[in-house]
């Protein structure tokens, strides 16, 4: 009996290591219980988390050499536009959360706009069908929006840098890695291979990114001397000249070869925008994220109000009472994403009605903790006072405490696919964040309404939600953490899970991103979950409620975030175990 006892315990912790090194060396890693994960990087000085370890430590060494943390954001961004071709770039746009020690805020909107050329209807054919492929507003060069990256940072680095860098010093890092090439990882070698039919279609795509179709392998160096010359024109002639100068006439040439949208005058007449953040409080912590174009901020405010009226401590980190609740949360609020949201600047989006206590009060007496709504019964929410899966996000700490949480994207991996010929930018496919036809799914699966509907110069709809937590006002209000996400419509249910990990179940930062994720966006009426980051007895439990499961997993987003320890003031980074970045300090 004692042998066999003993053969039963050599079984179950050999299995145990089994379990443990297979999620090791997984590509992506996920975990179970809030213990089972790496510490945070701990870091006195200045921290930087983004996808890809060369970006964070280009960004330290600005932080190194006197630069704040605005500085450092956008040396990340430039070399991520490197480093990680499938969402870092120039020919993209995004959103870019900035909080200074003085404690002034501000959200800088460097969204793309659509052509002047774009229309309600641009992507339906004669019958009113979307258009498939080449001409529609997934791939090519009619998919391209306006980019809006090299101008946000130009606003970005005008109004907050700290004027210790200068534009030509923030960019050459990206201008020399482009130039001399960095090694191809793992990771990036494979998803080259798997886009090869996506940028075999163009021929500087194919070229440059696909090695004329021979392919990177891991380990070798790749060389982008096109876009080494693009940042070089940049250092030389500033930001208006991607807008006005050579690279802007290279773009709209390319543009003119191939039936595209963008013009010369759709990119001098680009402008990127400071906005007022959307703000909320979930049990007494001040949440700050972006605003509309983005729908992130209003979205995850109108969940966190509804979920703070139940006791999510209580119901434990992964049970199936927690999930209801969450899921719950999700479908009404994605239900008003759906109907409400879209650029402020073109329809009336009514945010405060959205993010209002009272209003969530309503929406939580609708839900029923023991049965599951249907997506069908649950339509957008009446609230009052009137007024959108491939992205990168990293976030920055300096020494003085100045923070910046940075989304941007090219909207699917690669974008549109097209690289502008002579200059090595890709080129997004943000249009199709746009209702290309009202009430019909995008590429995400999401139902997108009216008020986001193609028009000039208007700004599609989003999901990047870069958001700060801050400690309660009676405690000080100072920074606690920085977070964000990629993923498409997963983003805002990254971050909301991400803030409900930390402040309901005591979970450090790292832990609170390496933990599994649930999805849930309306229509679809499913639940999205990750590989081994549900029981089954958890699963079977909410459909005993009524919930309805996709039926793969899939991972869910690439979280970068940065917390300060309200004792010490250490700066504690987290980089998403899902993918290989890095949270780099010092």
């Amino acid at each position: 009996m004692r042998q066999t006892k003993t053969y039963l315990m050599t079984y179950s912790m050999l299995a145990r290591c089994l379990i443990f090194l297979f999620l090791f060396n997984s590509t992506a890693i996920i975990f179970t219980a809030k213990g089972a994960t790496r510490a945070p990087v701990r870091a006195r000085s200045g921290m930087v988390a983004s996808t890809s370890r060369i970006a964070s430590e280009v960004g330290v060494d600005v932080l190194k050499r006197g630069g704040n943390a605005v500085d450092a954001a956008i040396a990340v961004a430039f070399a991520l536009a490197v480093t990680y071709p499938a969402a870092g770039n120039l020919g993209g746009g995004g959103f870019m959360m900035i909080r200074l020690n003085d404690k002034r805020m501000t959200a800088i909107d460097y969204r793309e706009m659509a052509p002047r050329r774009a229309t309600r209807d641009i992507y339906l054919d004669a019958k009113g069908n979307l258009i498939k492929g080449e001409g529609g507003s997934l791939v090519g060069y009619r998919a391209a929006g306006v980019p809006g990256t090299v101008a946000g940072m130009d606003v970005a680095l005008k109004k907050y840098g700290s004027g210790k860098l200068t534009w030509t010093q923030l960019i050459e890092p990206a201008r020399r890695l482009a130039s001399d090439g960095f090694t191809v990882s793992y990771s990036l070698s494979r998803s080259l291979r798997g886009s090869r039919e996506l940028l075999g279609a163009y021929d500087d795509s194919r070229r440059v990114l696909l090695n004329g179709g021979k392919f990177y392998d891991e380990g070798v160096t790749i060389k982008q001397p096109e876009l080494a010359a693009t940042f070089a024109r940049l250092q030389s002639g500033g930001a208006r000249e991607f807008y006005e100068g050579e690279t802007a006439r290279l773009i709209v040439r390319d543009m003119e070869r191939h039936n595209g949208l963008m013009t010369l005058e759709d990119l001098k007449a680009y402008v990127a925008k400071e906005r007022t953040p959307v703000r909320t409080t979930y049990r007494d912590y001040q949440i700050i994220s972006m605003p509309p174009p983005s729908s992130g901020g209003a979205v995850l405010a109108e969940m966190l109000n509804i979920v703070e009226g139940y006791d999510v401590r209580a119901m434990t980190a992964f049970s199936s009472e927690k999930y209801h609740v969450l899921t719950e949360a999700m479908r009404r609020a994605f239900a008003d994403r759906a109907e409400y949201m879209g650029d402020a600047d073109f329809v009336n989006v009514p945010v405060a009605g959205l993010t209002a206590k009272d209003y969530a009060t309503k929406q939580r007496a609708t839900i029923n903790l023991n049965h599951a709504s249907t997506s069908v019964e649950i339509r957008a929410g009446k609230p009052v006072g009137y007024e959108s899966e491939e992205t990168t996000h990293f976030t920055v700490v300096d020494r003085e405490g100045n923070v910046v949480s940075n989304t941007y994207t090219l909207n699917n991996s690669y974008g549109s696919g097209a690289m502008a010929r002579g200059t090595g930018i890709l080129l997004n496919n943000e249009m199709d964040d746009f209702a290309a036809k009202p009430g019909t799914p995008n590429m995400y699966g999401l139902i997108q309404g009216e008020r986001n509907a193609v028009a000039p110069g208007k700004r599609p709809l989003s999901a990047m939600t870069p958001t700060f937590v801050l400690m309660p006002e009676a405690k000080g209000g100072a920074l606690w953490f920085a977070t964000g996400s990629p993923g498409g419509p997963t983003i805002i249910n990254t971050v909301f899970q991400t803030i409900i990990n930390v402040i309901d179940h005591d979970m450090n930062i790292q832990q609170a991103i390496d933990a599994p994720r649930i999805h849930h966006q309306w229509l679809p009426d499913e639940i999205v979950y990750e590989p081994l980051g549900l029981s089954s007895d958890t699963i079977r439990a909410l459909e005993s409620r009524g919930h309805k499961f996709v039926s793969r997993p899939r991972y869910m987003g690439d979280s970068q975030a940065i917390m300060i320890d309200p004792q010490t003031g250490v700066l504690l980074g987290a980089s998403d175990s899902r993918n290989d970045g890095a949270a780099v300090g010092y």
